[in-house]
């Protein structure tokens, strides 16, 4: 009866000693950001240089978060870095995701949107030697924060000229997530846009202040086609899906923003106009890795082929030439310098 007594304490023991380790474990780095409410997922590259990415929504939303993972992807793969991402990231969540993986020694810390500017600053202070790096953002911090930007207006710009060329009933609208800079830039360069290819255009815009709400942006842009537009584009994340879903549901069509959104919709979205942000954090992640990056902001646009247009899909057969050809001189002008903007 000893022995067994013994060794049901021993067992007891070793059971108990497994869960402290395990609690330990939690309590540190990423382990410690997944508690908190994000998720994280881990995938390693062949070097030792390590580089996480956090995003705002979900990365398989075929959209803004779906473009940072891609980018991640694109890093491990090109450049052989360690990788590691967290996903659904609340604002409340940010300084404690940034500060764990700068403490488990990342070199590149990535913030995908304009709302991680404050808490990349903040952390960066304490991490010299870390590199921390937002997107879609005009902050920099020496020696160690840097951001990059798409034109996002000039991206609205293209959605509206060819939201007005595809428009039958005259009427065309733009929905926005939050009230932040890089969506209230692409709705101000739609609406540009619309009217500068078409001036008897009438574009609806609003903003639905919600990233994530799928609902509230099909609602919102169900109310829109119900007052004669014909042609919707929804830039808000996770949320801009529900755009496409309320063209397809009341035959309208839709403008894909941020990523090619076709394959969510092939007979509602004409096109998208693409962000390449991939490219572009691959290209700063290679300059930190270089040692030539500077804590700068940068931003780039359709002249640095960091937005473009997504192929037309099943539309190219019924889009007339003309149309084509609008289209092209509006990437023409914008490529050579002659139509020109900048984010507000």
């Amino acid at each position: 009866m000893k022995r067994k007594t013994s060794n049901r304490l021993k067992s007891g023991l070793w059971l108990t000693a497994v869960m402290v380790l395990a609690l330990a474990l939690t309590a540190c780095g990423g382990n410690a950001k997944e508690a908190s409410g994000g998720t994280s997922d881990k995938t390693e590259g062949g070097g030792d240089f390590k580089v996480a990415l956090l995003t705002p929504g979900p990365v398989n939303d075929n959209g803004w978060n779906a473009i940072a993972y891609n980018g991640l992807t694109k890093i491990k793969d090109e450049l052989g870095a360690q990788t590691q991402y967290s996903e659904k990231v609340t604002p409340s969540d940010m300084t404690e995701f940034i500060r764990g993986y700068a403490t488990d020694g990342y070199n590149v810390i990535i913030g995908h949107g304009f709302e991680f500017a404050d808490p990349m600053k903040a952390v960066a202070q304490d991490f010299p030697d870390t590199w921390f790096l937002v997107t879609s953002a005009s902050v920099s911090q020496s020696p160690n924060v840097a951001s990059i930007s798409i034109n996002n207006r000039e991206q609205g710009y293209l959605m509206g000229t060819v939201a007005a060329l595809m428009s039958k009933s005259g009427t065309v609208a733009a929905i926005g997530g939050t009230d932040i800079p890089p969506m209230t830039n692409s709705v101000k360069g739609f609406e540009e846009g619309a009217k500068a290819t078409v001036p008897s255009i009438e574009v609806l815009t609003t903003m639905t202040g919600s990233n994530d709400d799928i609902a509230k942006a099909k609602e919102t842009a169900i109310s829109l086609i119900e007052k004669g537009a014909d042609v919707v584009m929804t830039n808000a994340n996770q949320a801009g899906t529900g755009g496409i879903e309320a063209a397809k549901q009341k035959g309208v069509l839709a403008i894909g923003s941020n990523q090619d959104q076709n394959p969510n919709a092939p007979d509602t979205v004409v096109t998208s106009v693409i962000q390449d942000y991939p490219k572009a954090m691959a290209v700063v992640v290679k300059s930190i890795m270089d040692g030539t990056m500077k804590p700068e902001a940068q931003t780039l646009g359709v002249k640095e082929g960091a937005v473009y247009l997504a192929p037309y899909h099943g539309f190219d057969a019924t889009m007339s030439q003309e149309v084509k050809d609008k289209i092209d001189a509006t990437v023409k002008a914008m490529t050579d310098g002659t139509l020109a903007m900048k984010n507000e």
